[in-house]
C-alpha cells in the first residue's frame, strides 16, 4: 500500500476519532455535573445519526447525538460511560423526572 493510500484510509478514521473524543468530553462534563458518573445507551436514530442517552448518578438525564453508531460507541468507551443494552429496566428506573418532563409528557398525550 502506498503512503497516499494509507493517508486516505487514515483520514476518515482520524476524523471519526476526533468526533468521538469531542462527544466524549460532553459525556464527561455531564457525568461530572450529575454525581460524578453516568450510565447510558447508544441507539440508532436513523441513517445519519445515533443518540447517546445518559443518566447521571443523581438521576438527571441528557443526550448527545453522534453521526454514526460506531462513533457513538467509541465516544461512550472513551468517556467510561457504562452502557446498557436498552433504556428499559434498571436504567429507566434511575431517571428522575421533574415537573417539566411530566408537563411535556401530558401535553403529548393530550395533543399539545
Amino acid at each position: 500500500m502506498s503512503s497516499a493510500e494509507t493517508a486516505t484510509t487514515a483520514a476518515p478514521d482520524a476524523r471519526a476519532e476526533r468526533r468521538a473524543k469531542r462527544i466524549a468530553k460532553h459525556i464527561d462534563s455531564f457525568a461530572r455535573q450529575h454525581g460524578g458518573s453516568a450510565e447510558g445507551v447508544v441507539e440508532y436514530v436513523g441513517r445519519t445519526a445515533t443518540r447517546i442517552v445518559m443518566v447521571g448518578a443523581d438521576g438527571a438525564w441528557g443526550d448527545q447525538i453522534a453521526p454514526t453508531y460506531a462513533i457513538g460507541r467509541r465516544a461512550a468507551a472513551l468517556s467510561g460511560l457504562t452502557l446498557h443494552d436498552s433504556f428499559e429496566g434498571e436504567l429507566g428506573l434511575k431517571v428522575k423526572t421533574g415537573p417539566y418532563e411530566w408537563k411535556r409528557m401530558a401535553g403529548i398525550q393530550l395533543g399539545g
